[in-house]
């Protein structure tokens, strides 16, 4: 350890993506772990250094893709316990590049403790390979929803594996959403309803750009009509604007339409989502936020965890973004409008229950740390046996 009055944790996750949902979870792994143990020291592993010093200038960060094993071993011999994840960051090709790092740390003799990971496609045999080697030795593994644990199990992964769920949904809607949305010249007359595209990218690969640009031109252009509304899109990574723009040169009432362009970090865009009145989203943290904002929802489920949130948020949850579904999304997002008074206890009461689930995987966190820094425990860096190490 670093002194004896604190631990020193390691984060390695999707974090200096840019994306709006890594960087929530980041932030409420962060926050919560320091309300249980102020003393703890961070050292979080980033893709973008700068970016992350900016954004929490009171931790310790790390640059690691493109880092030898000698290069990064320094900042990882200092850890009580190395935390893979929060969120999807165990899929074909890119679940070596984490895992290697996290089997470079256990074989530097420092604990893995995999938080709520979400996992998939894993059919790569050399990526199931590193899940299966790291998870085995992992002091414990918690995946964000049920698909995860599958995914998990169908890869060789043999020891107990714990469902919880995202991190982020334990964020707290703020105040400044209408202050932010005027900022970006959103008028305030009528109803605004949100809307969260993304780029077909790794995890969306099988998207028909064409088709469901089209799809949601359509959608937009029945709910300008249906509610009067304005269209607001919601970008979760930079990327999401181009989309976005395509969505609305498609739809008849693109003057109907803003397409928010200012780098927003987690908090910012909850505390926008908390000003809509509708939201319809491919994104799942778009959707996680619409939930904490208790406004009515309508997942676009590209893939699995947000077919996964939409069942355990009571939403509607059909398969696939094609434009053969447009009469079927129409039809949905209709009747979500007509009964959103008597969906939204319903979906209040999932929505504390899932923040609870969520807060588990801090506690368990919180409670290992506890015993690592008990008198007698070994320091971190202390190298495993030879037999045992990587």
């Amino acid at each position: 350890m670093d002194g004896a009055d604190g631990v020193t944790v390691g984060v390695l996750g999707s974090y200096g993506g840019r994306n709006v949902g890594d960087e929530a979870i980041l932030t409420a792994l962060l926050d919560q772990v320091r309300a249980g143990r102020p003393d703890t020291r961070f050292v979080v592993f980033s893709r973008d250094p700068a970016h992350t010093r900016s954004v929490h200038p009171d931790v310790e960060v790390v640059g690691w893709e493109g880092v030898c094993r000698e290069g990064i071993s320094e900042p990882l011999r200092r850890l009580n316990v190395l935390v893979l994840g929060g969120g999807g960051i165990l899929y074909d090709t890119e679940a070596r590049r984490y895992l290697r790092l996290a089997g470079t740390a256990q074989g530097l003799g420092v604990p893995v403790f995999t938080y709520a990971v979400g996992a998939g496609p894993l059919t790569d045999e050399t990526d199931c390979a590193y899940v299966r080697a790291v998870l085995s030795d992992a002091v414990e593994v918690t995946v964000r929803d049920e698909e995860s644990k599958l995914v998990l199990e169908e890869a060789g992964v043999t020891r107990p594996v714990s469902v919880t769920a995202d991190p982020a949904l334990l964020l707290e809607p703020g105040d400044r959403g209408r202050a932010l949305l005027r900022a970006e010249a959103v008028p305030r007359r009528g109803r605004l309803v949100g809307m969260s595209v993304r780029e077909p990218g790794h995890a969306a690969e099988h998207l028909d750009e064409e088709g469901y640009h089209q799809l949601l031109a359509s959608m937009g252009d029945f709910l300008v009509q249906r509610l009067d509304a304005h269209i607001v899109f919601i970008s979760m990574e930079r990327g999401d604007i181009r989309h976005a723009h395509a969505v609305a040169s498609r739809m008849a009432a693109a003057d109907h339409c803003t397409v928010l362009h200012r780098d927003h970090g987690p908090q910012e865009v909850l505390d926008i989502v908390a000003q809509l009145d509708l939201a319809v989203g491919m994104r799942l943290h778009f959707l996680v936020f619409a939930a904490l904002a208790g406004i009515p929802l309508l997942p676009l489920p590209y893939a699995g965890k947000v077919f996964d949130f939409a069942q355990r948020i009571g939403a509607p949850a059909l398969r696939g973004v094609v434009r053969e579904t447009a009469g079927l999304l129409l039809a949905e997002v209709d009747r979500l409008w007509d009964e959103r008074h008597a969906r939204a206890a319903d979906a209040a009461v999932r929505t504390a229950a899932m923040r609870l689930r969520a807060a588990r995987t801090g506690e368990r966190l919180l409670a290992y740390l506890d015993g690592a820094a008990a008198p007698g425990v070994r320091h971190a860096g202390t190298p495993v046996p030879a037999s045992t190490a990587r």
